[in-house]
């Protein structure tokens, strides 16, 4: 935008130029035919100027309904994710193994509790004096369809490696690993897919975002397999399922 500021900006001062000139050094005679290619001339930068502020206008507005659209499916693979490795102890690069977990999987319920019982090691260490020590039992009290929790009986999930906008055909890449023998996983989508068959500058722009209420860099993602990270790149505001 600021950039048609100083555009808009530039051919104010130009005009205004050309009108001195004109007004200086043009004979009387020629004023009336320069007057209408003057004239002509505003009309043409600024349309052009018009043109330029109304694409990027539009382009904002399709942005962020698509990347709704995007950091939704984007939650969907997040709180699956996060399940599996409840019961699986890690996370999946596979989207037929979270896809048939989420359809068929169960998640355990426990609780845990503190009880103390006889510490033989140290009761014959003291002489027969008995020794007490604490154990944390965790108990299953019942289990949890992840299909129904997560998805509410939506069969959405069939699909949470499409994309869903942008780019026909166009998948999450999704990765998962350890770091530190720490579960991550990470699901992402450059913007350029998103953003497919929309101006290449404006896509080119909005990978340079910087900003505290933009997505950040050239991806949209979930995760991270840098850092043990299990939210997105995107603001608060475009989702209202965080």
């Amino acid at each position: 935008m600021l950039d048609v500021i100083i555009a808009i900006v530039v051919i104010i001062l130009l005009t205004i130029g050309i009108v001195w000139v004109i007004d200086k050094f043009v004979p009387k005679k020629l004023k009336p035919v320069l007057n209408i290619l003057l004239w002509g001339l505003i009309i043409f930068l600024g349309y052009i100027t018009y043109m330029s502020v109304y694409k990027e206008i539009q382009f904002n507005k399709l942005k962020v309904d698509r990347y709704k659209v995007v950091i939704d499916r984007l939650i969907d693979i997040r709180d699956s994710q996060l399940a599996y490795k409840d019961v699986n102890g890690e996370y999946t690069d596979d989207f037929a193994k979270l896809i048939d977990f989420v359809e068929n999987g169960k998640v355990p319920i426990t609780q845990r509790r503190d009880t103390l019982v006889l510490d033989e090691e140290r009761t014959r260490a003291f002489g027969g004096v008995e020794t007490m020590k604490t154990l944390t039992l965790i108990d299953t009290l019942s289990f949890y369809s992840v299909k129904d929790s997560v998805f509410k009986g939506s069969d959405r999930y069939k699909n949470m490696m499409n994309v869903g906008v942008g780019k026909e055909g166009a998948k999450f890449v999704m990765k998962a690993g350890k770091i530190d023998n720490i579960p991550v996983f990470e699901a992402s989508v450059d913007k350029a897919v998103i953003l497919d068959g929309e101006e290449p500058y404006l896509i080119e722009k909005e990978n340079q975002v910087v900003s505290v209420d933009g997505v950040n860099g050239p991806t949209l993602k979930v995760g991270s397999m840098d850092e043990v990270f299990t939210k997105g790149n995107w603001p608060k505001s475009y989702t209202n399922k965080e």
